[in-house]
């Protein structure tokens, strides 16, 4: 017989799987609007996330966003606030979620010069590798590619190291293949780049 549990952590345990059900049941018995508001709360209202290693949804492609949460809401995606928060999602759901996405604003480049040496390393991975092909040479994103440009630098360094590990999976292991031969610092490059992107780099000395 395996040793029970000390009775602290069942505890710890127990109130967590609560609290999980309680988002649950409060996220179920809310409206779309209702629901939206609180993803707002996180993600920024003006579609700009203030939050560490939580992405800004202004700009981001519909069908992305539909995919997303459907990825959520089938606990395919790791992120129990975000599978609480779809818990009851209908498809009609997701949909109206992703409509009112759409409509907020892209997160602006930054309005402080990047550091050159940074932003020309990020560039030049950019340009070996599909990164443009895909998620379009503006880094606007399309279909159910993310949009990338002025996406928050921690939550991108996030996403691409979770890949690479094989922590978050892609669609058909695109980007963990991508990112096999890609270093650590080469990570960091990019998640520098992209998220200064379009920002006006520094004059060469």
């Amino acid at each position: 017989m395996r040793p029970l549990l000390p009775a602290r952590v069942s505890c710890r345990i127990a109130l967590v799987a609560a609290g999980v059900l309680l988002l649950v049941a409060q996220a179920c018995a809310q409206s779309v609007d209702e629901r939206f508001a609180v993803c707002l709360a996180c993600h920024g209202a003006d579609g700009q996330s203030r939050i560490p290693e939580t992405p800004s949804l202004g700009g981001q492609p519909s069908f992305f966003v539909v995919a997303q949460l459907f990825l959520f809401r089938e606990g395919r995606r790791d992120s129990a606030a975000m599978v609480a928060s779809a818990q009851g999602l209908t498809n009609s759901d997701l949909t109206a979620f992703a409509d009112r996405v759409a409509k907020l604003p892209p997160p602006p480049p930054s309005e402080e010069a990047p550091d050159a040496a940074r932003f020309s390393r990020g560039r030049r991975l950019t340009l070996s590798h599909p990164c443009g092909i895909c998620h379009n040479s503006d880094f606007s994103g399309r279909e159910q590619m993310p949009r990338l440009a002025n996406q928050r630098e921690d939550y991108l360094l996030k996403a691409m190291r979770d890949y690479k590990s094989g922590a978050r999976l892609g669609y058909g292991g695109a980007m963990s293949q991508e990112l096999a031969g890609l270093t650590d610092q080469d990570l960091i490059d990019l998640a520098y780049y992209l998220s200064h992107f379009g920002s006006a780099p520094p004059p060469p000395k």
